[in-house]
């Protein structure tokens, strides 16, 4: 495993808004440069021809779909809104809600219900929304009656606006409650039972932390299978398109106390592409034990996530605590098949928060398994500098480390588990609790907590492996805990004129590990 310094770049210019994060709508808004309505409309076309109205669905006539578009120039999607909807506040576009009978499926008793969400606020792009039907597709159309709009002066002769995507909810038990929420460029929530949404995960990814900036690939249009009665499944497929590559993607969402969406996506790049992100994910992370910066408040911390897990393909476990960096940061963590990795909270006691209202403790972890053998490339981490808990300031994905040429489909698959706990667990002590102070002149101190039943007794020639590269480690002392299976390692970290150290530990018994490593980029 190397954690690699791929790049730092001075300022905090690449910020990601997510407006509705510590609010509760949950998507990101995006805007991608195009041609007029006119020509936007050939995709259109092309859906209600291949996959519209009475068309029979199949994920190959998906995938021939998108392998069709890849070969035709590009066109965004209008974004346009009717008034009233255009220009709407955060307060009344959350008002907006489907009336009693709205939903999609309601009073059919198949365990899943559907609610489509209408374009406002910053979700300005519109997208098809289709059911499947016995193998046949049906159009949801847009029915005013079915939505009370709040303070909005809608009436009959309103222009609809047309759908920005739709939430999911399980009415399997008898309190309906929302699983997934997908809305906005290729960005989706998910949670297990009784979470909030908090982490947003990605479906493509291209080129994020890159000086010529991101680009956002955009779901065109979904198909929404009607699940059977009786089955706890619900199928999702979605249509993807951007200047550089389009794509097919099938979710197959199964709500619980654990959560689990298995993906399948099949991409058909227009160019050469050299940077993707599979199995993106992102959250915020403000501040917590191991930074604090210049945050003025009465909460110990604010993240939604604590640390990047990682498993790779030789079995080692890696915990990467998160950060807010002064500056970009850039992590690759090499690989070869990994075999799993997730942005994590660990962190579930209240008095690590303190917070009443946004419950960072109850927000899902969200581990990735891939299916299949995903070859050489990296797990690649990006730490944005950001003032507000509202930023999702923290990416995570899997970078490929061979281009995907143009021209060439490629497929990849993998497990997400949106999870209070996540299922492959290391059979190590894992890091609890990492802290950061200042020491002497140019020294930094910090402590690092392992917990795990193997510390109950400790071996007797139980050691700390560490090392810095640049700098220097002074006054290593390891203190022991049995009686709460714990062992705490402190040192200070002697920088001198680096601007950037990274650091590795794990505790040792004989040449065994009896921890997972613990990685730590430290930064001015």
């Amino acid at each position: 495993m190397t954690d690699g310094f791929v790049g730092k770049v001075r300022g905090a210019g690449l910020r990601r808004r997510d407006f509705a994060a510590a609010l509760g709508a949950g998507a990101v808004a995006f805007g991608l440069p195009g041609p007029a309505h006119a020509q936007a409309n050939t995709l259109g076309e092309l859906i209600r021809t291949s996959l519209g109205e009475g068309q029979s669905f199949s994920w190959a006539a998906l995938t021939d779909l998108a392998r069709t578009i890849s070969k035709r120039p590009f066109a965004a999607p209008p974004t346009d809104l009717p008034e009233p909807f255009a220009n709407l506040n955060y307060e009344r576009y959350v008002a907006i809600r489907s009336l009693p009978g709205g939903r999609i499926w309601e009073g059919e008793n198949r365990g899943f219900v559907a609610e489509p969400l209408p374009r406002g606020f910053v979700f300005t792009t519109r997208v098809g929304l289709f059911t499947v039907e016995d193998g046949q597709v049906r159009r949801v159309a847009f029915d005013k009656s079915r939505f009370d709009f709040g303070e909005l002066p809608v009436k009959s002769d309103t222009a609809d606006p047309g759908f920005s995507g739709f939430r999911l909810l399980s009415t399997s038990s008898e309190t309906p409650w929302e699983f997934a929420l997908v809305q906005g460029a290729t960005f989706f929530r998910a949670a297990g039972r009784g979470q909030p949404f908090g982490i947003i995960a990605r479906a493509l990814t291209l080129k994020p932390g890159e000086p010529k900036g991101e680009e956002f690939p955009a779901f065109r249009a979904f198909w929404l299978e009607r699940p059977a009665a009786g089955t706890n499944a619900l199928v999702v497929n979605g249509l993807i398109d951007s200047e550089s590559v389009t794509g097919a993607v099938r979710m197959t969402m199964r709500p619980g106390d654990t959560t689990l969406v298995d993906v399948e996506t099949t991409l058909f790049p227009r160019v050469n592409l050299d940077h993707v992100g599979l199995g993106g994910s992102g959250a915020s992370f403000l501040f917590g034990p191991n930074v604090r910066g210049t945050m003025d408040d009465i909460r110990p911390g604010a993240y939604e996530a604590a640390g990047l897990s990682i498993l790779n393909g030789q079995g080692e476990w890696v915990w990467r605590p998160l950060n807010n960096p002064d500056t970009l940061q850039i992590s690759a963590f090499l690989d070869d098949n990994p075999r799993g990795f997730g942005l994590l909270q660990r962190d579930r006691d209240f008095a690590a928060f303190q917070d009443d209202v946004l419950r960072y403790e109850r927000r899902p972890s969200l581990w990735i398994e891939p299916i299949g053998e995903w070859g050489p490339g990296a797990v690649q981490l990006i730490e944005i500098p950001s003032d507000s808990e509202i930023n999702k300031n923290i990416l995570a994905y899997w970078r490929p480390k061979a281009p995907l040429p143009a021209g060439q489909e490629a497929s990849f698959a993998y497990r997400q588990f949106w999870t209070w706990t996540p299922p492959a667990r290391p059979n190590l002590a894992q890091v609890v609790a990492t802290r950061s102070g200042r020491a002497a002149a140019r020294r930094r101190r910090f402590a690092v907590e392992f917990q795990g039943d193997g510390l109950a007794e400790v071996p007797p020639d139980l050691k700390p492996v560490l090392s810095s590269q640049p700098g220097a480690i002074h006054n290593v002392r390891v203190w022991t805990y049995p009686e709460r299976k714990a062992v705490r390692v402190t040192f200070e970290l002697d920088f001198g004129t680096d601007t950037a150290c990274e650091m590795r530990l794990l505790l040792q018994s004989g040449t065994q590990p009896v921890s997972e490593t613990w990685l730590y980029r430290w930064t001015p």
